[in-house]
Parts: C-alpha cells; structure tokens; sequence
C-alpha cells in the first residue's frame, strides 16, 4: 500500500477502507444533463445501474463543473481552471480586436504544454489508459497518453456520426439505417478496452475515460426507450419540478425552495420565436413559461420532447450497467474507483446544426433534430436557477457519485463538501500514488488549484478550500463557504448564502455590501492569477489569451500588433458537413495563396455550438500589400463557398471589425 492510503487508512479507519496501491479508475461523464435527472438525485428517470453505484457508494450534494462541455473536459483530465490553459475565455473590457475566439483559448485553444492529462501522470506507474466516446480537448488521444481510443467527433448526429476516429485514425462515416447509436457504441468500445486489458494485461491497472455525448442535443434516442416515457411528461414542467424537489428533500439532496421559472432568459444564439416556428414546429417555444398557458398542441409537443431526453439518460444508464457488468466479469469492480459527473446542467439551447430538422419526422428520431428548451431545461435542473453557461447553480451543478468497494465502507452516504471538477485529477493521483513533476517539456509546472477527495470519501465536511472560481461567456461567480456572488453577463452582482438559499432566490447584495466587495476583489484577484497562467508557454504566432466578448474589467489590453477585419455568415441548415468538406479540398490551395502574400494569420472555422462561421484576416499593420491581397483572397473563398451560406442582400461576406462581430447576438 502506498504512503498516502497507509495515512488515510490509520487516520480514518472507521470509514475508509483498506484498498490496493494501484486501484482502476473509471471517469464516467454525461454531457448536458441535469443536476436532478437520475433517480438517486430526485429524478422519474429511470438509472437503476447509476442508483446502484450511488446505494453502495457516496452522492456529493454541491459538486461543481464549468458550465461548459469544453471547459469541463478540460478540468477533468488536466486538473486546472480551463482559463489557465486557454480551454476558456479570461473577461477583459476590450472585446478583442486581436485574439480571435476560439483560436487561442476556448473550445479550440491550445493547452501549454505543462498542462499535461491524467494518463500521463499514471503512465509511469504502468497504468493503461483508455478513452471512449467524446473528446472536444486539443491535441490527439494517444499523444495525450491513452493507449486506446474511439473518438466521436461528431455532436449532430447519434444515429450516422460522419466524424469519428479510432486511435486517432479517421473511420468511414456511419451509415444510415446501419443500427449504429452513439450511446451503445461508446460503451461498446470501452468493453472492448476492457476484455482486451482483462486479457493481455491481467496484472497491470487502467483508467477508462468514458464520456459519453448523451444528453446533448439532438434530442435523438431508440424508439424502445423513448416508448417507456411517452406518457410520463404530459403532467408538464411545473408538476416534474415540484415532484423532483419533493423527492430531493426527502433523499437530503436539498433543503431548499424551487426557483422561479424565467421566461425573459434564454441562450444569446438560440433560434429566434419565428424560427424555431418555421423551421422546428409551430408548437415548439423558446422560453420557458408556465406549463398551463401552453395551448393543447404545444403540450403534446413538449411533453414528447422531454420523453426522449429521458430515453437518452436511460439508455446511458443502461450502457452504463453494462460497462459495469463487464468490471465484475473481470473481478475489478471492487477495486476499481468509480467516479461520474455532468459536464454542465442541462442545457437550454435550440439551435440547427448537422443534416437539420425534417418537421415530419417522428420526434427523437435520426432526421429530427430538436434542444431541450428552457422550461423541460429548468426541470432537469431542479431546483435550481438557469441551465447549461450560466455560473447561476442550474448551469455549475453537477452530480459526483462515487464508488469503490475496497476503498470506501460508507454505502449509500451524501458528502455537503463544495468541490469542483478540477479535484478529480488530485484524487486519482492521491489513491494511484502518482506524482506531479516540477517541470514538463522544461517548464515549470503550476500547483494544482483542486483538492483531494480522499478525506472527503472517509469523512463528510473534511474538505477545506477557500473559494472556487466560474467563468464563461461572460457569467462569473465565485463560492467561499456558503456565500456566493454570481452575476449574468453585463448585469450586477447577486449575492446569496447558499447555506440558507442554495436557489438564489433572496438576494442579499443590497445588504452586505461588504461582502459583495470582499468576494469581488477575491473573484478579480483569481482572474488575473489564472491570467498569468494562460500567457505562459503561448504558441509564436499569438500575443495573448483570447478575450471573451461578453467580459467585464477594470484594466484593457494591449494593443496589438495588427489589424483584424472579419465576416460573420451563417451556413444553410444541413451544411456543415459539406462546408467541412469544401474547405478541406480548397485549404491546400487557398493556405499557399495566404503564405505567398504575406499575411501573418488567416482564419476560417465553423463555431459549431451556434452554426455562426467567422472568416478572419490578422493583416500587420505595416504590410500594405496584404492589405491589398485579402480581398483577393476572401473572393476565392467566398465563390468557393457562397451557395452554402445565407448572405446579407447585396449577397456578399458582411465585413466589420471583430469587435462588432462579437457585439452581435
């Protein structure tokens, strides 16, 4: 047994048990779901496999995430506050005349490379380590350390994925009709990880990393598992959240009210009323409203879009059991660490990407292509405030559960402790024994920001921390003890003690503005601390962290070096796979064009979470002749492309400065 077990074991033995020095682990991450979705957490759906985890394991009641699918993944396997590695955006007061979104931080920014991932740490203690199902990290899988992969990159479709990758080599797209879904498939290959390392490396432990796309939109799930919830929601959201809280209460999952509906609130990149009118269906809404003023079609419609999202908890629980199942074929499941949490609350958004919505299609099948919504959204998240970007608790919240045999001997316990993603990574190098190294590639490598779980595990309320830090989209919040100051994009502080009102209901900035003060400073002081973090190691071609467009501060950048002029198009429903297509056939050609005239940057990409496409020109500021050039060059992409975009009227690229694109919704 390794040093720190013996500590944890003598110091806590009446509840920690004695385990191996090298025990498995299985991170185990749904995407989109609500705080109170499973059955151990309030919910009607039914997860017998992840209620059966949480009966002979723990269940943390104020677990956090990021409010983000991205930014999460990034704290889970690296340990840190995704700000500090440029997997999400810092809040400065200039909205980004240089740094583009999502090409030095954010969904697609480049971590330093001290930043290292989980199986990196465990690989020289002979672990093995296997991924299954969603990525959205930088950088390649194996590189990263696991020995294994199946990477689907391809959020639009759970039925036909066109973009998914084994052990980082592309496979064919999937075909239609081929009984291919997503959620089975995930799991499918993780048994196979499983029963191979059972196999050809009996005395060696692993990690599995199985993430799975589920819940996200689309709301897209088998037929058999939609038909066991076609009834269940025709009560409406209103009923659910007040079922939900009761059974919370009574499980001491919370002891709070239910949060007031708010209808005025919705994602900035959602379709508009119209929109989602004509393209979706005349009974689909975009705010979430009282359940009783929706006319008899919008109920039918919306209780039907909820049966499916429940489908796909479902039968991620039941691919989840199989999983399990497997571990206790191999006799691991007793020694295996089992760890499963949400990436962000449930999720609000209501938008087309992939091959679009065919309105006559049945709901929840591959050709409809259907979100959430805020009201089924603020059911998922009962009892709490807003969804998936936000940092108020309906958008951080997340469930931990967390099982095993040999190492935990409370069953069925809650554990109050606040935690955060980012002490995963602490826990599962305090029970392998793993080290942090001083230096990675040269550099030094930070402090881990997370804590150990480990005496939380052994005892309830063992956890000490000052504060924890959010961040996104402009929303920000910081936790220290039982206050929070949390605030929406753009509007004031909002004060609550989450010990009496863990709903932010009553807020008390008015009266303790000392305390709004105190925590903003501290919120402030965080920021620039993780600031300094993301300038470091920054790749030669940029000067600085990507802003965000929403932020608020005190102090504004530094000018840069060049100039950015940029086009903001929205590609047609159904186009995203072409446009991929087309912009791979003409990189080649369009890229030496770029080199040959002498521009510094050139960028075009797809931001996939809202179907907007930005093409940008870094121009320096000096070079008149690529001043001169980038038209030429936009018109080549543009004759390229222009069929698959809707335009402006005089049907042309909309030019603007960067920093207006980012002022639009």
């Amino acid at each position: 047994m390794n040093r720190l077990l013996r500590f944890a074991c003598f110091a806590l033995a009446p509840v920690l048990a004695a385990a191996s020095p090298r025990p498995n682990i299985l991170l185990i991450v749904a995407d989109d779901m609500g705080y109170s979705d499973l059955g151990c957490y309030g919910g009607e759906i039914q997860t017998p496999s992840l209620d059966g985890l949480a009966n002979s394991g723990l269940r943390f009641t104020q677990f956090y995430n990021t409010s983000r699918c991205w930014a999460s993944r990034a704290s889970i396997l690296t340990g840190y506050y995704p700000q500090a590695i440029r997997r999400d955006l810092l809040p400065e007061v200039d909205r980004g005349e240089y740094g583009m979104f999502g090409s030095v931080s954010g969904a697609n920014g480049v971590r330093p490379r001290w930043a290292q991932m989980l199986p990196a740490y465990l690989k020289p203690l002979g672990y093995r380590s296997y991924h299954s199902g969603k990525w959205h990290m930088d950088g390649d899988r194996l590189p990263a350390g696991f020995d294994r992969s199946y990477s689907i990159e391809d959020q639009n479709r759970f039925f036909s994925p066109q973009n998914h990758l084994e052990d980082d080599v592309k496979l064919p797209p999937v075909k239609a009709d081929s009984g291919y879904y997503s959620t089975r498939f995930i799991a499918d290959h993780a048994i196979k990880c499983l029963k191979e390392h059972a196999e050809k490396f009996p005395d060696k432990p692993f990690f599995e990393y199985l993430a799975f796309t589920a819940p996200h939109f689309p709301l897209q799930a088998l037929p058999e598992d939609i038909a066991i919830y076609k009834k269940r929601y025709q009560a409406g959201w209103d009923a659910i959240r007040q079922e939900r809280l009761a059974r919370m209460k009574k499980l001491g999952i919370v002891d709070c009210g239910l949060s007031p509906l708010e209808p005025e609130t919705a994602p900035r990149w959602n379709l508009t009323d119209d929109e989602l009118n004509n393209e979706i269906s005349p009974n689909e809404l975009g705010h979430a409203v009282s359940w009783e003023s929706l006319t008899p079609g919008q109920q039918e419609f919306q209780a039907a879009k909820m049966a499916v999202h429940a489908a796909m908890v479902h039968r991620m629980d039941i691919e989840i059991g199989r999983v399990l199942e497997q571990l206790k074929s191999m006799g691991a499941l007793d020694d295996t660490l089992v760890m499963f949490v949400s990436d962000n609350g449930a999720s609000a958004e209501q938008i087309l990407r992939g091959d679009g919505n065919d309105p006559t299609a049945p709901i929840g099948s591959a050709k409809s292509y259907l979100g959430l919504g805020p009201g089924w959204s603020s059911a998922a998240n009962t009892p709490f405030r807003l969804h998936k970007s936000w940092t108020h608790e309906g958008g951080i919240a997340t469930p931990l559960i967390v099982h095993w045999p040999a190492g935990i001997q409370a069953r069925g316990d809650l554990r109050h402790d606040a935690g955060h993603l980012i002490d995963l990574l602490p826990t599962a190098l305090e029970v392998t024994g793993a080290t942090r190294p001083s230096e990675v590639a040269g550099l030094a490598v930070p402090a881990l920001p997370g804590k150990s779980l480990i005496p939380s595990l052994a005892k309830d309320g063992s956890v000490k921390r000052d504060s924890l830090w959010f961040y996104h989209d402009g929303h920000r919040a910081i936790r220290a003890g039982d206050w929070k100051l949390v605030g929406k994009s753009g509007e004031p502080w909002e004060l609550y003690d989450l010990g009496e009102d863990r709903s932010e209901t009553k807020n008390l900035a008015t009266s303790h503005p000392g305390k709004v003060m105190e925590l903003e400073l501290a919120w402030l002081k965080k920021a620039e601390e993780l600031r300094g973090l993301a300038q470091q190691d920054m790749p030669a071609s940029q000067s600085s962290p990507a802003v965000d467009p929403n932020a608020e501060s005190s102090a504004p950048p530094a000018a840069p070096g060049y100039t950015v002029s940029a086009a903001k198009l929205k590609l047609k429903p159904g186009m995203g796979d072409e446009y991929k297509k087309r912009h791979d056939a003409i990189w080649p050609e369009l890229s030496k064009a770029i080199r040959d005239a002498g521009i510094s940057d050139y960028s075009i990409f797809l931001d996939e979470e809202t179907g907007t496409l930005f093409a940008v020109l870094k121009v320096a500021d000096n070079n008149t002749t690529a001043e001169l050039r980038k038209t030429e060059l936009m018109k080549k992409w543009w004759d390229h492309m222009a069929d698959l975009m809707e335009v402006n009227p005089d049907n042309s690229p909309v030019r603007m400065p960067l920093k207006q694109v980012f002022h639009q919704d």
